[in-house]
């Protein structure tokens, strides 16, 4: 077993020692090495190669300085990944962030628990959604406009050889 030192917020710590009074751990180490363990067994199995898309929410403090710029290089140095992005203003410093992306699940994943790691982010949550490109490049009958193919949402990650 290792020793690490971790800083949390007071309200982290709160929250923390409340988790400890419902699930009846001995101690903070105790309560943290469950709530990491659970964090861990609750992320889809998925092939790192998958497509999918990816719904990240989050909060922003943007009093954090800088926090905005960065985000902002951020969202331009992924604009091949982001399809959209919402901000919903909560208070004078607080926004909601939803982005939706599109990649490989280990692109997006990695993209999202940076994001997530920013000073300032809180609350972040990612969805993951198994796609696929359906059928070959194709533009529709008697109209204008450019080729395409359709993404299509499948119901499970599948390995990229189709093995089970």
């Amino acid at each position: 077993m290792q020793r690490i030192t971790i800083t949390l917020t007071d309200e982290i710590v709160a929250e923390l020692d409340r988790f400890m009074a419902e699930s009846g751990a001995q101690n903070r180490s105790e309560a943290i090495r469950d709530l990491v363990r659970r964090a861990l067994l609750a992320r889809p199995e998925a092939p790192e190669t998958s497509p999918c898309l990816g719904v990240l929410s989050f909060t922003v403090d943007q009093t954090t300085r800088n926090l905005g710029a960065r985000m902002s290089l951020r969202r331009l140095a992924q604009h091949d990944r982001t399809l959209a992005a919402l901000s919903v203003p909560l208070d004078h410093s607080t926004s909601l962030e939803v982005e939706v992306a599109r990649g490989s699940v280990g692109a997006v994943r990695a993209g999202a628990e940076a994001l997530f790691l920013e000073r300032g982010v809180a609350h972040g949550a990612l969805a993951l959604i198994p796609v696929a490109e359906a059928g070959p490049r194709h533009s529709h009958a008697g109209e204008a406009g450019h080729e395409h193919s359709h993404t299509v949402v499948q119901t499970s990650f599948v390995p990229k050889d189709g093995a089970s």
